[in-house]
């Protein structure tokens, strides 16, 4: 479903401006400039007609049927710090930027939250924590990135490996569709299985589907403090080795994987005192309850130890381990710092965790680039970051080669293309060898059948 059936870019903008208050539609180029791209950078990005920023659902809807009339694509946007082109404007589209949304009210007795889109990870966490709750999923974005933007995207983070991803917090939305209706999905109830499993289908969705306007999240109670261990390894291989060993016996609150790259692009950005020799770096924590945390804990330094660890750390201390896990989020802005990057977000299943690292090793040495790669390696979720030169034709030219045979990699793993960022527009070429022709048919079904005109994020993921 590449682009608009038909799409009007002269069309009357006096009257969306006319139903909506007088500083929601922006039409200027220089103003426009900053809602035109995600954290992707997509050279691709179209320039839109206007720029919309409602204030609540019914500028929303009134924005969405003023396109539904004049098949005007319109691109759902957040925070813009997602990874995979999903909200790139599309050239004489809008953008629907959901930035002034930002509405947090947590019901302490049902231990829900109703959020609206625009309101950060961030927000919602310490929200909740003001009223002795708490909001789990955590991406390493969870300071800059939107909810409504890690529901569109199913996004995980750090304790996904135990705590699971978004579609486990979410329980009911409100969302405007492609012809301008507002629908209520679930809602503030644990079991609900009335009609199809409609909440699910939209997250994840991208917005290809409809436009979130309100989220009911699941909150509970913190988990205990927990412990921290940090593992260094001469080799990703024998650090992946050990996460399959812990995996196979117990699941920790967090089990991240950072290579010898990845380490020394956040040492060079940003000195945190971590082990430039190292092959690769774990770190792992326990919240288990009472004596039960000392047992994980031990459990993952033996297993450390029968992989070949060169050094096991362990702290009982909250600030010195959060420390060592905001080392771990750093490393994007760090690998940025180094050239042009591809950001990629494959996965497979825990155990062939060590072959996915050594393949995305050898494509890295067959085109000659640099490929830090973090990992959610709890849950086999690696991010292999291709960096290049953009001003030289050939390294880019190898870097997409690069791009396309870690993907390629992952799916003859049995694995995905997409654990957490979404397909977007820099994955679509991707996606069908890895779901196979019926279910890309399945897809575009879906997808016709919500929006037959094809006005909602044309071009993203199908």
């Amino acid at each position: 479903m590449d682009g608009m059936d038909t799409a009007d870019p002269t069309a009357p903008l006096d009257q969306l401006r006319a139903s909506l208050p007088a500083d929601v539609v922006e039409t200027r180029p220089d103003s426009m400039e900053a809602f035109r791209r995600d954290w992707s950078r997509d050279a691709g990005a179209g320039m839109p007609l206007a720029v919309v920023r409602p204030r609540d659902a019914g500028e929303v809807q009134a924005t969405v049927r003023w396109a539904a009339e004049h098949r005007v694509p319109v691109v759902p946007r957040g925070a813009g710090s997602g990874l995979s082109g999903g909200a790139s404007a599309v050239g004489g589209g809008l953008v629907l930027s959901l930035d002034r949304m930002r509405a947090i009210d947590v019901d302490v007795a049902t231990q829900v939250a109703y959020v609206e889109p625009g309101a950060l990870n961030a927000e919602v966490k310490a929200a909740a924590a003001e009223q002795g709750l708490w909001y789990a999923p955590d991406p390493a974005s969870y300071a800059i990135s939107s909810i409504g933007g890690n529901v569109a995207t199913n996004a995980g983070g750090l304790c996904c490996v135990k705590y699971g991803v978004t579609a486990d917090y979410v329980l009911g939305m409100d969302v405007v569709l492609a012809d301008g209706r507002l629908v209520t999905l679930g809602g503030p109830r644990i079991k609900d299985v009335a009609g199809l499993s409609l909440v699910q289908l939209f997250v994840g969705s991208e917005g290809m589907l409809g436009v979130i306007t309100r989220v009911v999240l699941r909150l509970q109670p913190p988990p205990p403090t927990p412990a921290t261990l940090v593992a260094t390894f001469p080799t990703t291989r024998s650090a992946a080795d050990a996460v399959v060993a812990i995996r196979s016996a117990t699941r920790p609150s967090m089990l991240e994987l950072m290579d010898a790259a990845s380490v020394n692009a956040v040492e060079d950005h940003r000195a945190m005192g971590l082990d430039r020799s190292a092959g690769a770096l774990l770190i792992g924590r326990s919240d288990a309850p009472g004596a039960a945390r000392a047992d994980e804990v031990a459990l993952m330094e033996k297993a450390c130890a029968e992989a070949g660890a060169v050094e096991v750390f362990v702290t009982e201390d909250a600030d010195e381990g959060e420390m060592f896990a905001e080392a771990r989020r750093a490393a994007f802005p760090a690998i940025e710092t180094r050239g042009s990057v591809m950001l990629e977000d494959v996965g497979v299943p825990v155990p062939l965790l060590p072959d996915l690292l050594t393949a995305i090793a050898d494509v890295a040495e067959r085109h000659d680039l640099e490929i830090p790669t973090v990992a959610h390696a709890g849950d086999g979720n690696t991010h292999p970051i291709v960096v290049f030169d953009a001003a030289d034709p050939a390294s880019v030219e190898r870097a997409h080669a690069a791009f396309a045979e870690v993907m390629a990699a992952a799916i003859a793993l049995g694995g995905t293309i997409t654990g957490e960022h979404g397909v977007g527009r820099a994955k679509k070429a991707a996606l069908p060898d890895q779901l196979g022709e019926d279910v890309m048919d399945l897809n575009r079904r879906v997808k016709a059948a919500l929006d037959p005109a094809n006005i909602l994020n044309p071009g993203a993921v199908l």
